[in-house]
């Protein structure tokens, strides 16, 4: 299985709690240095609770499936 689609698998494990929430999130690329950069939309993207979901759900969904991912950031949240 190609990284790109164990990406999506790994998002999709958590994309219905998001769903629930009225968001979801996008890949946008991973790195060569294996960093997984992913947009956040919808409701997730101005939610003061995003820099949370994507280190705790996102990045944990992810690094769990797929171990050489070294890191989750998101391109469109603004860490206060």
């Amino acid at each position: 299985m190609e990284m790109k689609e164990k990406i999506e698998q790994a998002l999709d494990s958590i994309r219905p709690y998001l769903e629930a929430d009225g968001g979801n999130v996008k890949v946008v690329e991973l790195t060569d240095d294996m960093v997984l950069r992913i947009e956040l939309t919808g409701a997730c993207s101005s939610c003061p609770m995003s820099t949370m979901t994507l280190k705790a759900g996102v990045e944990e969904a992810v690094k769990k499936a797929i171990p050489e991912i070294i890191k989750v950031e998101a391109v469109n949240i603004a860490v206060a």
